[in-house]
């Protein structure tokens, strides 16, 4: 009954936090700059953690360039904004998402679309445009996500928008866990489970830990996007380390 109400109480937050969103975005975002954008979206994601009982632990380097990260759930997202918010490269699909696609749409979200040339064309066209004008861009290679025991090889086509811009790629190690420090498979998105069943598992954890660390930036100096790919994913795996097979 307990872990129900606290779960049903971390709910409703989220809900009125989400509604305080839309009209932040609504009636303030037109009227205020990218940086000050940027550091309401930090301060708008830390809460949103703070409102489904996640404590954020953050480590290591600056964030700069394009942010790439090992990709475990929606709440990713909202874990890297949390620390070096940006701008996220996403599934044309999240656009339909309840609320949050909406904000998503409204917030320097790039949406790629499968299937199409010409969309992903504009899609790497428009993240060249933000790194070259020293934005922060954050994207998940690996394509997918997984419960967080691996990493899956990363797509190296975005990664030649950093080569292209001559700005650095920064590597992020996320994990989640529990308060024993073990691996917390409640955020994985993944497989046939429905957003609205991933929240719950959420809500209802019980000492939730999202983890990211910023490793040090790579120089965009590798002129084969795929040996770049290949170097971000060798760092990520290299940091979550040992801890990647604990269930």
């Amino acid at each position: 009954m307990l872990i129900a109400l606290r779960a049903a109480a971390r709910l409703a937050q989220l809900a009125l936090h989400l509604l305080g969103g839309l009209t932040t975005v609504t009636a303030v975002y037109p009227w205020i700059s990218p940086a000050q954008r940027l550091r309401l979206s930090r301060r708008w994601s830390r809460r949103l953690l703070r409102a489904l009982g996640i404590e954020l632990r953050n480590s290591g380097a600056t964030a700069e360039g394009l942010l790439v990260a090992n990709h475990i759930s929606f709440l990713d997202i909202f874990v890297i904004n949390a620390v070096a918010p940006a701008a996220f490269v996403s599934k044309d699909d999240v656009r339909s998402w309840p609320l949050i696609g909406w904000l998503a749409a409204r917030t320097d979200t790039i949406f790629l679309e499968r299937g199409s040339r010409a969309a992903a064309q504009r899609a790497r066209s428009e993240l060249l445009q933000h790194l070259q004008a020293g934005q922060r861009v954050a994207v998940f290679p690996e394509g997918t996500t997984t419960i967080g025991d691996r990493v899956l090889p990363f797509h190296g086509a975005l990664f030649q928008a950093a080569i292209d811009a001559g700005t650095p790629v920064t590597p992020l190690a996320l994990r989640y866990t529990g308060r024993d420090g073990r691996r917390s498979e409640a955020p994985a998105y993944v497989d046939a489970i429905t957003l609205w069943q991933c929240l719950r598992a959420i809500a209802t954890a019980d000492g939730l830990v999202a983890q990211i660390e910023v490793l040090t930036p790579l120089p965009p100096l590798v002129a084969d996007r795929r040996h770049l790919a290949a170097h971000a994913h060798r760092a990520i795996v290299h940091a979550l380390g040992t801890g990647m097979d604990r269930a």
